[in-house]
């Protein structure tokens, strides 16, 4: 922001990094899982091995809780003006 950069762009910057990360990551646990459910069949009840509702709903939860783990930080990086924070005051 002290180089010119605006507070919403500053804040989509960091939120959108978190979201590539967390999409990664459910991408790459989804897979895992999917794989591991043979395995973890006898400790689920109620739901089949490879339940897509499940899968689909896990995944918007993390991504969700992502997206609102890098907002928050940035929303509050973004209030700190720019000067101080380059004099590190």
């Amino acid at each position: 922001m002290a180089l010119g950069a605006t507070s919403s762009g500053v804040r989509w910057l960091v939120v959108r990094q978190g979201f590539i990360v967390a999409v990664v990551g459910v991408l790459i646990g989804s897979a895992i899982s999917f794989g591991a459910a043979r395995l973890l069949r006898g400790m689920v009840f109620g739901i089949t091995e490879h339940d897509p509702t499940t899968f689909v709903v896990v995944g918007a939860v993390l991504t969700v809780v992502a997206i609102a783990a890098s907002y928050v930080p940035a929303r509050r990086a973004t209030r700190i003006d720019p000067l101080s924070a380059l004099r590190g005051s």
